[in-house]
Order: structure tokens, then C-alpha cells, then sequence
């Protein structure tokens, strides 16, 4: 077994592509931008290729890997090197914060949310996955070690919402639907395109797949090709190639001051 823990992906290595594969959705960052609310400067923790961010706003990113800020495109934001949990800004700094997939890698979760909340006055908003509702996905059925890799992983959401939340205003926490031609290449943006699993680059840019061991990840794709050719997944899941929308592990949470 693979053991995993938070921020334990080293993007200096593995990085490479996920500009291409993990191109943001618009119907999820519609979702984001209007939880920023009317925010004129926003910080964007763990901001990898620069998915999600606003482009009507001012914006700083954060991003430790070199690798992940080469990647962005010339007309992102300025990027700085730096981590959650040590944020180089002083308090109430931004209008608001956001951080997009992104939480399962910090070494200490808690120290770093708490430090998006330090930093803005408004919102904070974070888009992560829930890591009780994973095995909604068909893909446990087929390669289970990833699904267990990604539970361990993904901090609780009531731990999210409860640390960027202040007193008297606790965290909305909406559940995501994830649209049938989703252009961000996580897992569940395939429920209703199984082929793309078969395809390297799909699961490269796909974090989950290096804590499943190797010869998994082969049994897995071995048994999702033949299923896919003799027509049994789609006995099993093939409303789910017309179904508009899958109601996965897709969270989006909100902590107000």
C-alpha cells in the first residue's frame, strides 16, 4: 500500500501538463466568482496554472512550484513563491481569498486555511472534494485503492468550513454538480466519458493516480478497457453518458467574516 498525507505531490516532477488537461470550467467558476461577491482584490492560495482566477479583478497567486508557475499563461496574474501557512501579507490584506483544489496538498491544512482567513477582509472561498462522498463514483469499482489514496488525503469538510468561518457566521457549503462535458480533467469530470481514463495524460494530471501502486492502476485500466469493449460498463452506467449533470464529491465552501 501507498502511504499518502497531505502535500505530499511533488509538482517540480509530475506538474508537466496540467494546463492542457485541467483547463478551469466555466460553470464552476461562474460558481466561484459569485462567491468572491463584489471583492476587488483577490488572493489565489495554491494557484497552480492560474484555473479559477478571476480576470475582471485584481489578483495575486501563490504558488510553490516552480514547475506550476512556469505553466501559467503570460496574461495570468504575478505569481509568488510561497505557501499557505505562511502567507507573507498582513492581516485584512485582501478583499477576498480563494484556493481551488488545492487544501489536500498543504502540509498542515488548518495552519494554512487559517491563514486565507487571516488575510481577507471578505469572503474565503475554497473548492475542494469531500472525501465521505467519493465512492459515488463508478470509478470505485474498478480501482478502489484510489478512491481509499484520496479519502485519506482531502481534510474533512466541517474541519474547512469550521476554520474559515468566523463566530457568528458559519460556512456555507454547497455541493458542486459536475457537468457533462466538464472541461477540468478531475475524475469525476469523466463519469460520463470512461474512455478517457484509458489515456495516460487524462490520469498524469490527476494526483489521486500516484498513490495507487502501479500494477492497480494497470489492473484497473485493463478491466475498465475490457468492460468498455464488450459493452458491460454500459449496461452498468451507461445512463450516465446522457445524464447532464453527476452530484459527486465536488464542494464548494465559503467562510464570511
Amino acid at each position: 500500500m501507498i502511504r499518502t498525507r497531505p502535500g505530499d505531490v511533488d509538482y517540480e516532477t509530475t506538474g508537466e501538463g496540467y494546463a492542457a488537461q485541467r483547463r478551469p470550467d466555466p460553470r464552476i467558476a461562474a460558481l466561484i466568482h459569485e462567491s468572491l461577491g463584489d471583492a476587488r482584490t483577490v488572493l489565489n492560495v495554491g494557484a497552480g496554472a492560474g484555473s479559477y482566477e478571476p480576470t475582471d479583478r485584481y489578483v495575486l497567486a501563490v504558488e510553490p512550484s516552480a514547475r506550476m508557475r512556469a505553466q501559467r499563461p503570460p496574461t495570468a496574474a504575478p505569481a509568488v513563491d510561497a505557501v499557505a501557512e505562511s502567507l507573507p501579507f498582513d492581516d485584512d490584506s485582501f478583499d477576498a481569498v480563494m484556493a481551488t483544489v488545492t487544501v489536500h496538498q498543504w502540509p498542515d491544512p488548518v495552519r494554512g486555511l487559517a491563514s486565507l482567513r487571516r488575510v481577507a477582509r471578505g469572503p474565503v472561498v475554497v473548492l475542494t472534494f469531500d472525501g465521505d462522498a467519493l465512492d459515488r463514483f463508478w470509478l470505485a469499482d474498478y480501482v478502489p485503492e484510489l478512491i481509499a489514496a484520496e479519502r485519506r488525503r482531502f481534510p474533512a469538510i466541517a474541519t474547512i468550513a469550521r476554520v474559515v468561518s468566523s463566530p457568528t457566521s458559519p460556512a456555507e457549503v454547497v455541493e458542486v454538480p459536475v457537468p457533462i462535458d466538464c472541461t477540468d480533467g478531475f475524475t469525476e469530470a469523466f463519469y460520463a466519458r470512461p474512455e478517457r481514463f484509458l489515456d495516460p495524460r487524462v490520469r498524469a494530471a490527476q494526483s489521486a493516480w500516484g498513490f495507487v501502486a502501479p500494477a492497480a492502476t494497470t489492473r484497473a485500466v485493463e478491466a475498465l478497457r475490457a468492460d468498455l469493449a464488450s459493452g458491460r460498463w454500459d449496461e452498468r452506467y451507461g445512463h450516465l453518458r446522457t445524464q447532464p449533470h453527476f452530484t459527486g464529491s465536488l464542494r464548494l465552501i465559503v467562510g464570511r467574516p
